[in-house]
């Protein structure tokens, strides 16, 4: 193998560790951190300087600013985060971000293997998964710190090299051109942590002297300027396809990069002697990667701090360049609130999820309400769209089905998680049975209508009653999951009661009426089949209600989500 192909494999292939790495530490810090990320997403609501710590904080936990991105772009798409809250946590994500640069800027090559076996052992041998979950992340840690090793490595040679020196100098000479190869550079790894990684390692290659550093801080700022252009990126291909506020979220990411660097740049040579006075003193090449770090951290709090007051301006600007206009509003069978991209945000996807089921369990209400109606008024077109609802009701219990599926075989949730998910699988099937039994209803209602045959107003006014204790306990039940109130679930069972003596009482009187020849007894089947789904709804009801109070617990999902829809709702 020749010389420049060895280079460029020992790049690449310490590039590709120190991304597995990444995202291998970012996975499982998110599983032994769940219930602190539950925590830092409830502060989303607060203010935007509230916004600015969780945004940084999460993305300190997920060791990427794209994917706090994508997340916010997520929730404000589902209505769960006005837009001034996305963009208040997108300031704070480019500070979170800046954390792994400071931590590879430790010099801790000595202890890489030592990190790698501690963290295999202990994950390998623990059988707690919390236990588990940090030893991993130690291994993580370490593989993370060999990738850096390995490109440094391959990197030595190339400091010698008088054709690469000249480029590097040409580079370090013209700011616009070292903006431009860092945002390229993002652009192809699609992470400004990796980019980042690979310039603090070059950067403290040793020059002719073997003191300076080959490309000195103020060539390393222009490269580090373009990196923080090239992440954003990402957000705006996320973005496609999203509701206006979406991709005023991932606009505004841009432009407060875009904005950054534009200002930055003319002052790259006074910034870089500020940052060599804040960081640790020694031979250069000895401290530049501290020095880039903070450089990172210094860009980002600096522009932290001048956008965040100017929050209202920043809504103004991406509110003018994707001004309001009309949107096609989605069929009801679609989903509103699940996002694909979250799959490996579990926390997050979790809270969508749980509004789903939530908007699901809203529709087999309205189907409940109808039902009670058409019982009494026998109208045709209502029956329709009891059908249409049925349908919705069983084809979005499908997709929520299919998502949960993705998030357990993307082996991303907690034992606690994974828990909560299967109960949470487990109401949705008997949130879906209502919703069809309901649909079974109005069948057998519709095709009475059409063989023109006629219950009496008796049989009618009793299974109207019988509807109408259903939907209190429907709403009862729904109560129990998103509250865990006892009242409720004691009430519910009160009421299963009472529809079973409404039952025995409602045929009984049918009898009678057709012994009396006031209805016709080939109406008997069709009513037994009516009846026979109402008391089914019980069960379901009492099931959801036992499920809430046993294993199933939805404020583990909505706490934070469903304070964010209803602030959200109160501003609209």
């Amino acid at each position: 193998m020749n010389h420049t192909m060895e280079i460029l494999f020992g790049l690449f292939g310490g590039l590709a560790i120190f991304i597995f790495g990444m995202n291998m530490m970012s996975e499982c810090l998110q599983k032994a951190a769940g219930e602190k990320m539950k925590a830092i997403l409830g502060m989303l609501t607060k203010n935007p300087v509230m916004g600015v710590l969780a945004g940084a904080l999460v993305t300190a936990v997920l060791q990427s600013s794209s994917a706090t991105t994508v997340m916010a772009i997520g929730f404000v798409s589902a209505g769960l985060m006005t837009l001034p809250q996305a963009i208040s946590i997108i300031f704070g994500a480019n500070i979170g971000t800046t954390m792994t640069a400071q931590i590879i800027a430790f010099k801790i090559s000595d202890y890489i293997y030592l990190f790698i076996f501690a963290g295999f052992i202990v994950a390998f041998i623990s059988k707690s998964e919390k236990i588990k979950n940090i030893g991993q992340t130690v291994f993580a840690f370490g593989l993370l710190f060999l990738g850096i090793e390995t490109m440094g490595g391959v990197m030595k040679p190339l400091a010698s090299s008088p054709v690469f020196t000249n480029m590097i100098a040409k580079v370090a000479d013209i700011p616009v051109l070292g903006v431009a190869l860092g945002a390229l550079m993002t652009m192809v790894v699609q992470s400004s942590s990796a980019t980042i990684a690979v310039l603090q390692n070059f950067a403290s290659q040793p020059g002719a002297d073997e003191v300076t550093s080959i490309i000195g801080l103020a060539g390393a700022i222009p490269i580090l300027l373009g990196d923080n252009i090239g992440t954003t990126i990402t957000a705006l291909l996320a973005s496609i396809g999203q509701p206006k506020d979406a991709k005023r979220t991932a606009l505004a990411h841009s432009i407060f990069n875009i904005s950054g660097s534009l200002l930055f740049i003319w002052f790259v040579t006074p910034f870089a002697e500020i940052i060599k006075i804040i960081s640790p003193k020694g031979p250069e090449v000895e401290v530049i990667s501290r020095q880039i770090a903070n450089a990172h951290t210094g860009f980002n709090l600096v522009m932290t701090i001048l956008w965040t007051p100017l929050l209202w301006l920043m809504v103004k600007i991406v509110m003018r360049l994707i001004p309001d206009g009309r949107e096609e509003a989605g069929h009801p069978s679609e989903p509103v609130y699940l996002d694909e991209r979250l799959v490996s945000q579990p926390t997050a996807a979790l809270q969508l999820v749980a509004r789903e089921v939530l908007r699901v369990s809203d529709i087999v209400k309205e189907l409940l309400q109808n039902a009670s109606v058409a019982a009494r008024k026998e109208d045709r077109a209502l029956l329709g769209s009891m059908n249409e609802k049925a349908q919705a009701v069983e084809s979005l219990s499908s997709k929520i089905t299919e998502y949960l599926s993705g998030l357990f075989s993307a082996g991303v949730l907690t034992e606690e998680q994974a828990n909560q998910t299967a109960g949470i699988m487990y109401v949705l099937s008997d949130v879906e049975r209502m919703g069809i039994l309901c649909n079974d209803i109005a069948d057998s209602l519709e095709d009475k209508m059409a063989k023109k045959y006629k219950y009496s107003k008796d049989a009618m006014k009793d299974l109207e009653k019988s509807l109408k204790v259903i939907e209190e306990m429907y709403s009862g039940a729904i109560d129990v999951m998103t509250t865990g109130n006892q009242d409720s679930a004691k009430k519910i069972r009160k009421r299963r009661e009472k529809v079973l003596d409404l039952d025995i009482e409602m045929r009984k009187g049918h009898m009678d009426r057709v012994s009396k020849g006031k209805c016709a007894a080939n109406m008997t089947a069709s009513l037994n089949d009516i009846l026979h789904s109402v008391d089914r709804m019980g069960n379901c009801c009492v099931n959801i209600a036992d499920a809430a109070l046993g294993r199933v617990d939805m404020t583990y999902f909505i706490e934070a989500g469903e304070k964010e829809g209803e602030q959200t709702n109160e501003q609209k």
